[in-house]
């Protein structure tokens, strides 16, 4: 096991990741912009270095500085968290040549994945179903055109090197293709600085489920279950829950199957986790891999009882996983609301500032990762996600009835947050009797 590990990241996963190093008595280096000098992973960590100005290209995207940090520090090895370098291959092809571990899959695997027009041909090759679509990034709007004729009306244009919602447009009409395919391009290119896009087959109002993977360096895969992460705005996840309500244990078994078939088919290890899309029939289709740890984890950890952090860390020191598949069990019902810094009634505006008053629920079964604190300054650079709520209970009901209390309790004074918008969200007769597919939040407001 490690002596020492730095975590290349920052907010609620930098101090999530500090606590899992502490159970397993790693020490921690916390890297910090000069905006977050003041920042709860930087205060908690066992040592913490400053790598560069606000802007994330000049400290938390900057692979020299924090490579440097680990040589100063003697850190082994390097958890990404989510975002930032957390999928960029070139970052850990890097860490390999200086001989710093770098916490997730092989750089082969992140590359393979990180191209969704490849991931998908893998898939394909793999036996994992996708959606119908271009085989690979297209070459210009003629092919762009003849693919969507023939799949049908409407598609999706994506960006090959896509995230985050980043670089999508749903196409409903051939006389918009052109334009939709452009104002991608343009933008993935600003957001990815790759112009890539690949045309897929719109499924009409699918949910959005997920399944978690662990595997390790031996050729041992595992699955954890799904997580329903179907309530997004505009591409963004807003809430998130485990298990799916619309889950049964026969698909379970055969997405759970496809998930590590397509863990094998890049020969992947550590913590990943498998998007699919699932219509109204239970048909499913694989949408993308992310080579990391998620936000939405902990409420796989809350119903499984596995810590995915401590995996992580176990897997990337070269040990074996300790269960195997029949281990697995899922227990109770977990749901997760991510409470942002930002206006719901002006677009979500993000907003920053000092927080002048704070009182965060508590309780059994009540979880909350978040690095603020009372006077803590929200910082306008970075994702204005400031925590994230978990209620746990052994039932679905129960665990809504949890998480109405818990948001209730949330106080959060002197900037704008969206918790009264999630409490709105789990009090609608949609989320009650989970009637909500991917676009439910695109179609109402609830302001």
């Amino acid at each position: 096991m490690f002596n020492k590990v730095l975590i290349a990241n920052r907010g609620e996963i930098a101090v999530r990741i500090i606590r899992a190093c502490r159970e397993l008595s790693i020490r921690t280096v916390a890297v910090y912009s000069e905006a977050d000098r003041h920042a709860l992973h930087a205060q908690i960590a066992d040592e913490a270095v400053c790598i560069g100005p606000a802007a994330t290209k000049d400290s938390y995207l900057n692979m020299k500085a924090i490579l440097a940090a680990c040589e100063l520090t003697g850190a082994e090895a390097v958890h990404p968290g989510f975002g930032f370098l957390s999928e960029n291959a070139l970052f850990a092809k890097t860490c390999d040549k200086c001989g710093v571990k770098f916490i997730g899959p092989s750089a082969a695997s992140i590359e393979m994945m990180g191209d969704k027009a490849t991931a998908k041909e893998t898939m394909k090759n793999a036996g994992v179903p996708v959606v119908p679509g271009s085989d690979g990034i297209v070459s210009g709007i003629d092919e762009a055109k003849e693919i969507a004729e023939k799949i049908g009306y409407p598609v999706m244009v994506k960006a090959s090197a896509g995230g985050g919602g980043r670089g999508i447009r749903m196409v409903e009409r051939p006389e918009d293709l052109e334009a939709a395919v452009t104002a991608a391009r343009q933008e993935a290119l600003a957001f990815f600085g790759n112009d890539g896009v690949y045309i897929e087959k719109f499924i009409v109002d699918p949910r959005h489920i997920e399944i978690q993977v662990l595997a390790d360096q031996h050729g041992h895969v595992v699955h954890l279950g799904e997580r329903d992460c179907s309530l997004q705005r505009r591409n963004q996840k807003v809430l998130e829950e485990c298990p799916s309500p619309v889950m049964t244990p026969q698909l379970r078994e055969k997405m759970g199957e496809a998930a590590c078939k397509a863990a094998l088919a890049c020969g992947y290890w550590n913590a990943g986790t498998v998007e699919f899309l699932v219509d109204k029939y239970q048909n499913f289709y694989f949408m993308e891999m992310n080579t990391r740890i998620q936000v939405e984890h902990p409420v796989t950890e809350m119903v499984t009882g596995v810590d995915l952090v401590k995996q992580q860390l176990l897997i990337a020191a070269g040990e074996e996983l300790a269960f195997e598949q029949k281990d697995v069990h899922m227990t109770g019902h977990a749901i997760e609301c991510r409470i942002n810094a930002e206006n719901p009634r002006f677009n979500f505006r993000p907003s920053p500032g000092k927080i002048t008053g704070l009182h965060m629920p508590g309780g059994p079964g009540v979880r909350i990762d978040s690095a603020v604190y009372q006077d803590y300054v929200i910082p306008p650079y970075y994702d204005s996600m400031i925590a994230k709520l978990i209620a746990y209970a052994p039932t679905r009901e129960e665990a809504i009835q949890k998480m109405k209390w818990a948001l209730a309790e949330f106080l959060v004074e002197g900037v704008e947050t969206n918790i009264d918008f999630q409490l709105k969200l789990i009090r609608t007769d949609a989320f009650k009797t989970a009637k909500y597919d991917i676009g439910y939040l695109n179609r109402n407001t609830l302001l």
